[in-house]
């Protein structure tokens, strides 16, 4: 029996890991993210590497969703989305991870990059509305990058999904972004990875409404200070409170009483 071909490694992969509750995060700044990638594009990898966040949702979410706990730790690189993670890494022993990489900044750091490199995106997610605005807002803001496709995350059938699959191989894009909120959006990269020639299929969650502007963001001192879930809060308190309300103590609670280990 043929062993199944393996990604080459980079030195990325030796970085030092920080333990939160069931997920070991890559100590990875956003601008290390992109010299990732442009490490695996050159390395012509055989299958596209898995890129999740780990944020107060999925520390949470992981210990009541057994599946999505799964679904996250088979992910190849495994980046920090929550600010008070990054706060706790540097206040208590253990590795530190450098920054936090909110997808709605790092789609801005490789779109900067890809003018320069030529490399290009797919957009999969969102509404239709949602999904056509990003594309737009993107083009006009990075008029050199290439956006090879594009496709909204409603799908009626598996024959959808045979089609998207195809849509997304003959595009030839470098990246997949894939925002269709956790946990569908972990189910279905993973299932792509095994059928798509991107490099990378980066998990994005509501991204392309942040961009388009559906979803407003916080000021930046809120942001500085871990306090943009008290923004979305409240602009959308009736989609959120109840969330925040019980996902944030649990996730505070086991963040503090994670090991404080170097994987």
């Amino acid at each position: 029996m043929k062993a199944t071909p393996r990604n080459p490694s980079t030195e990325f992969e030796d970085r030092e890991k920080r333990t939160f509750g069931d997920f070991s995060i890559d100590c990875v700044s956003r601008s290390e993210l992109v010299e990732w990638f442009r490490k695996d594009f050159a390395l012509n990898l055989t299958k596209p590497r898995v890129v999740m966040d780990v944020n107060g949702h999925g520390l949470s979410l992981a210990r009541t969703d057994p599946d999505f706990r799964n679904d996250v730790s088979k992910a190849d690189i495994i980046h920090c989305d929550g600010g008070f993670l990054v706060t706790l890494s540097k206040r208590m022993a253990g590795p530190q991870i450098p920054e936090r990489s909110a997808t709605t900044d790092m789609i801005h750091d490789f779109a900067t990059e890809f003018e320069k490199s030529g490399n290009s995106f797919f957009l999969l997610g969102a509404t239709e509305p949602v999904n056509s605005a990003c594309e737009e807002i993107l083009r006009a803001q990075y008029p050199k990058m290439k956006i090879a496709g594009r496709r909204n995350g409603f799908f009626a059938s598996a024959e959808d999904e045979n089609e998207l699959i195809s849509q997304i191989n003959q595009s030839g894009a470098d990246v997949v972004w894939l925002g269709m909120g956790k946990p569908l959006e972990q189910q279905m990269a993973l299932r792509l990875k095994e059928k798509l020639n991107c490099t990378w299929i980066i998990t994005c969650g509501g991204c392309f409404n942040y961009l388009t502007g559906h979803y407003p963001r916080a000021p930046k001192w809120m942001q500085e200070f871990n306090l943009e879930w008290l923004h979305r809060l409240a602009t959308n308190p009736r989609q959120l409170f109840w969330r925040y309300v019980t996902t944030n103590p649990h996730a505070l609670w086991i963040a503090l009483n994670s090991p404080k280990k170097t994987c």
